[in-house]
């Protein structure tokens, strides 16, 4: 048993990323504890947590991705297993939270599944969900429990500061991230430029026009996460066309469905920037792709969750422009 401010705390890890979990553990300063994830022969799924936890203070480690569903199930298992436990909280640690594309109901007839997901977190027994970067920041109001939305922009922005880019300009992908975008421009002091494009349909896009200087500077197209990377790649290829000289990406959720790594190996992009919200399987390691942790963040917000100190300053940042890095 782990005891940190005088409070009995575990951390649990299911199975969809076992390392970032223990990187989580490390920096809060406790073991992972013991649970195993069994499935069925019809592929039922059932957990077994191995040791006590009543009366703890429980976080549970689950990116919701691929498998979206079976990643889900476990999650909603757990989470009831852990009620029916006596666990004295339930925190789920949901660095990439699955379904948040779908926030609202774009035509008529469609489901809003992020407040269906939400609505079943919730009824398992979730008391808190700490996410990053969700895909619209409203629907944190999908919850009737706190959600802390922690932001990749200080990792990823470091990083990009450090290579020392010349000739630097800030891309949105689209209308929709301007607001990122923006943000990303004022930590790295720079400007922004943005794609307008359309969408005829889910993971396709068609570039119409760019808005913002782009001729003779880096562009660093920005995004929340990168799927089938069309978008990323299409908007590369319209910004050198326009006279860009080097094309970087940065995005906090490395999806990378179906053509994904190929359309980054063949694009003009020369690397795209993910954190390890999503565990990238060894088959689509390629060199241009860069992970960064978000372990020691998502640590450092348990700590202030457990000293019942406020999450703000892991949410806010500036930099000195003589040293060049985030403070």
């Amino acid at each position: 048993m782990s005891i940190l401010l005088g409070k009995k705390v575990k951390i649990f890890s299911l199975t969809s990323n076992v390392e970032l979990a223990q990187e989580i553990a490390d920096a809060v300063g406790v073991p992972l504890s013991s649970c195993d994830v069994l499935h069925f022969a019809d592929g039922e799924i059932n957990v077994q947590i191995n040791e006590t936890v009543r009366g703890h203070n429980i976080f549970v480690v689950q990116p919701t991705s691929a498998p979206v569903n079976d990643h889900l199930m476990e999650l909603l298992i757990m989470c009831d297993a852990l009620k029916r436990a006596s666990a004295k909280s339930i925190n789920l640690v949901i660095p990439y939270y699955g379904y948040s594309r779908q926030d609202r109901k774009a035509r008529s007839r469609q489901p809003i599944s992020a407040k269906l997901v939400a609505d079943l977190l919730q009824v398992a027994g979730a008391d808190r969900v700490i996410t990053m970067d969700i895909h619209a920041a409203q629907e944190q109001g999908f919850f009737d429990i706190p959600v802390d939305n922690f932001m990749g922009l200080p990792i990823l922005s470091n990083y990009v500061m450090d290579k020392h880019l010349d000739n630097l300009v800030v891309v949105s992908p689209d209308h929709g991230g301007t607001t990122r975008a923006r943000e990303f421009a004022k930590v790295l002091d720079t400007t922004i430029a943005i794609i307008d494009k359309r969408r005829p349909e889910p993971n396709k896009a068609e570039v119409m026009n760019i808005i913002g200087d782009v001729k003779g500077k880096t562009c660093l197209l920005v995004d929340d996460m990168c799927d089938t990377c069309g978008t990323l790649t299409i908007g590369a290829e319209a910004l050198m066309k326009a006279g860009a000289t080097e094309v970087y990406a940065a995005c906090t959720h490395g999806v990378l469905s179906g053509p994904a790594i190929e359309r980054i190996q063949n694009s003009c992009i020369k690397e795209l920037i993910i954190t390890n919200t999503i565990k990238l399987a060894e088959s689509k390691k390629i060199d241009k792709i860069k992970v960064l942790s978000v372990g020691q963040l998502l640590g450092h917000g348990i700590l202030r969750i457990l000293s019942d100190e406020p999450l703000s300053g892991l949410f806010t940042y500036s930099y000195d422009k003589s040293k060049r890095e985030l403070l």
